[in-house]
């Protein structure tokens, strides 16, 4: 008997990395053993791909006496997942010559039930990508993966019900192809039309506008205020401003949520995230002993919502300060180095009064002695706009009626800016104002010698550091894109001092 080679891919956070499954069947006792640092999950593969062959109608592998030998290569690359099912089935098949196969290079993804279907796995369009990227011609995933498969174009994608359908395509006794090609999958430019808008926040006008250039630029954001006035609103309404993401944004973000198995769907729209104050910090963060993504990163190209920000444990918040400079996050481990993604707006939402709104205006030192330095300086640095959020006048509650245009006003304007930052920045459609680094600054941000001397004074008097000053000056460009001013003027410098406090 000869050895039966075919190929899947072992996917991660950034694509997947090729797997030849190579099966060897030779005379004796009957054993059958999966080698190539496989996990538990791909071990245990042997008996659902024996159930699933017996019952497509071909010999089980554990009625004959032969030993099977299944190896994964590279041998040093970890194999986890369900997804090895389904061309473990096929190699052995071939290597048993109960079908003959053609000579196509592809890839086969998907779990077997013991019925011989097949189920939908995770992370297929990582697979996918990086199947593209080898050279292959096409590949076959279950029925129910293969809209966010056809996603990728370039190669061709066949969706599979069962492992009798996949022999059936591949034999080369089959006049032509069993399956259907999977028409490509069109992503529709959607705003996030659901949830909370801002006609439906009474009062609060201040807030609404730095939500606004926190959309516009992509700003992080701390709201502050106490309890009952709308800081949970604000934060959900701030995911309807953000425009529909580009084709790579939403593919990128995409993978990712496939690879997490969130509920995450094919859409441009912007992921929001909200996590418990009580969520542990490998869940927020990301890790593992096999690194796995944490909220930060399914928080790409979106929103991430901290409700009682101080009440998370101290190193979690101290692991923001990478993803907040660099938009990545780091996890090392003994088995090696993980970098996930990690470009999300965070919106920070605290009390920092005793139990009642005491009048305080000092929230930096308010919020320390409330919690006793549970949030760090350099945390609070990178923090773009400060927004109080009051209590709204129950006169205000009960008679000011609500404006029906509010958030498409808004959209507008924030729209408008974005396309100006892209026009001059020559980037992907994500890249804005809070992306630039100081470099950048100097080279796209061109300040008047009264803005200089504006920014000088408040800098002193604020004592603002290095990062804060230039954080300054691009919530000050955000601001004149909305009024699509070419140049920043004191005016926007002046409304941007309004959301910044001395840290």
């Amino acid at each position: 008997m000869n050895i039966a080679r075919v190929h899947t891919i072992q996917p991660h956070i950034h694509g997947g990395t090729p797997v030849a499954i190579e099966t060897d069947i030779s005379r004796g006792l009957h054993a059958f053993s999966v080698v190539g640092l496989a996990g538990k999950a791909v071990d245990e593969a042997k008996d659902r791909v024996g159930s699933a062959i017996k019952h497509t109608g071909y010999t089980s592998p554990k009625t004959k006496n032969q030993k099977i030998v299944v190896s994964l290569a590279p041998a040093d690359l970890k194999k986890e997942g369900t997804h090895f099912d389904l061309p473990m089935a096929v190699g052995y098949l071939v290597a048993a010559g109960e079908i003959e196969s053609d000579e196509v290079l592809r890839g086969y993804i998907g779990e077997l039930s013991l019925d011989g279907s097949l189920r939908p796995v995770r992370g297929v369009l990582n697979c996918v990508l990086a199947a593209k990227e080898v050279g292959w011609k096409e590949v076959i995933v279950p029925k129910d993966n293969a809209k966010e498969a056809a996603l990728v174009s370039g190669i061709t994608i066949y969706g599979a019900s069962n492992l009798g359908e996949v022999l059936e395509h591949i034999s080369l006794d089959a006049p032509d192809t069993f399956l259907k090609k999977q028409p490509p999958t069109e992503i529709a430019d959607q705003w996030q039309e659901g949830g909370t808008k801002l006609e439906d926040i009474k009062g609060q006008e201040s807030a609404k506008r730095g939500l606004a250039i926190a959309a516009a630029g992509r700003h992080n954001v701390m709201l502050v205020g106490p309890p009952g006035t709308g800081k949970t609103m604000l934060a959900r309404a701030l995911r309807s401003l953000l425009p529909p993401l580009s084709r790579e944004a939403s593919l990128a973000v995409t993978a990712i949520h496939s690879i997490s198995g969130s509920d995450h769907t094919i859409s441009t729209e912007a992921p929001f995230r909200a996590p418990h104050h009580t969520a542990s910090h490998t869940s927020l963060v990301g890790g593992g002993s096999n690194p796995r993504p944490g909220e930060v990163t399914l928080a790409h190209h979106g929103v991430l919502f901290m409700d009682e920000f101080p009440e998370f444990e101290r190193r979690s918040l101290d692991a923001l300060r990478q993803p907040l400079e660099d938009r990545v996050v780091t996890i090392s481990r003994v088995q090696g180095t993980a970098e996930f993604p990690a470009d999300f707006i965070l919106v920070a939402a605290l009390n920092p009064y005793r139990g009642s709104e005491d009048g305080t205006t000092d929230f930096v030192t308010a919020m320390r002695d409330t919690y006793k330095n549970k949030v760090s300086g350099p945390i609070l640095d990178r923090v773009d706009l400060w927004i109080e959020v009051p209590h709204v006048p129950y006169d205000t509650l009960t008679s000011l009626p609500s404006k029906i245009d509010e958030t498409s006003n808004a959209r507008e304007l924030i729209q408008t800016a974005r396309k100006q930052q892209h026009r001059r920045y020559k980037k992907s459609a994500e890249y804005t104002n809070a992306n630039l680094t100081s470099r950048e600054i100097e080279e796209h941000i061109v300040l008047s010698d009264d803005v200089k001397k504006l920014l000088k004074q408040s800098s002193q008097r604020l004592n603002l550091s290095p990062r804060s000053y230039h954080r300054l000056i691009k919530v000050s460009r955000t601001i004149a894109d909305l009024e699509e001013k070419e140049d920043i003027e004191v005016g926007h410098v002046l409304e941007a001092l309004q959301y910044r406090v001395s840290v």
